[in-house]
C-alpha cells in the first residue's frame, strides 16, 4: 500500500522510439500500484505542438509531479521520483541528485515554482561529504536568492548549522548567512568569531563585513 499521496505524470513518447515502449509499461505498472495517480501519453508525432510547447526534443519524456526525466527509466526508478515528488526529505535527495548530474537549473526551475522549496537544500549543506559540484551549484543557488524573503526565513536553521560537529558545515552555514542580507544573521555570525576552527573564524568576519549596515 502506497503511504504517500500519488503525484500525478505526463509522458511523450514516438512510434519510432525503442525505449518508449519500455517506459509506458512501466508507469502503466506504477499506476495500476497508485504509485501514480494520473497518466497522460502524448505522441509527438501526433501532436508535435504539444511537444514543442514543453521544449521536449528527445524521447521518452518524462513529468513526473514536478519533476523532468528523459531517457530509458525503470519502475523503481520512476518510483523513486514518484515518492520524492510528495515529501519534504525527497525533494532534497532530488536536489542532491540533479546537482550531482548537472541539473542546477531544474533545480532552479523547481525553486522558482515555489520559493519554499529553497528549504530542501539544507540537508545538502549539513552534509560534511556531498561532493564539490553539489556544494558549488547549491551555492549558486543561494546567490540566486540573497535577500529573498525564501532565504531570509532559513537565517535560524543557517544559524543552527553554525553549531555543527563538522568545520566544513559550519564554515559554509556562515557564508550563506551573509547571503540572507537579514539583521538576525548577525548574532551568530558574532558566535562564530570564537570558533575553534581558523577558517569559520575568517569567513564568519568576511561575513559580517558583508552585512555591515543592516543592523
Amino acid at each position: 500500500m502506497i503511504a504517500f499521496a500519488a503525484p500525478d505524470a505526463l509522458l511523450f513518447i514516438s512510434g519510432q522510439c525503442p525505449h518508449c515502449p519500455v517506459v509506458l509499461a512501466a508507469m502503466s505498472e506504477l499506476i495500476k500500484r497508485g504509485v501514480i495517480g494520473q497518466l497522460q501519453v502524448i505522441n509527438i508525432e501526433s501532436h508535435p505542438e504539444a511537444a514543442r510547447a514543453r521544449s521536449v526534443r528527445s524521447v521518452p519524456w518524462m513529468r513526473v509531479g514536478p519533476f523532468t526525466l528523459t531517457g530509458a527509466q525503470s519502475a523503481a526508478e520512476l518510483a523513486v521520483w514518484a515518492r520524492r515528488a510528495v515529501s519534504a526529505d525527497g525533494m532534497s535527495e532530488a536536489f542532491h541528485d540533479l546537482l550531482k548530474q548537472g541539473g542546477l537549473a531544474q533545480v532552479l526551475e523547481l525553486i522558482q515554482a515555489e520559493p519554499m522549496r529553497l528549504a530542501a537544500l539544507l540537508p545538502i549543506v549539513a552534509n560534511p561529504e556531498a561532493s564539490l559540484n553539489v556544494k558549488l551549484g547549491v551555492g549558486v543557488v543561494f546567490e540566486e536568492y540573497a535577500g529573498e524573503p525564501s532565504l531570509r526565513a532559513l537565517v535560524d536553521d543557517l544559524g543552527g548549522l553554525t553549531r555543527h560537529v563538522d568545520a566544513r558545515v559550519r564554515a559554509d552555514a556562515c557564508h550563506l548567512l551573509s547571503l540572507t542580507q537579514a539583521a538576525e544573521a548577525l548574532v551568530w555570525l558574532r558566535e562564530c568569531l570564537r570558533d575553534a576552527d581558523v577558517e569559520v573564524r575568517e569567513i564568519a568576519a568576511e561575513s559580517l563585513e558583508t552585512l555591515r549596515g543592516c543592523e
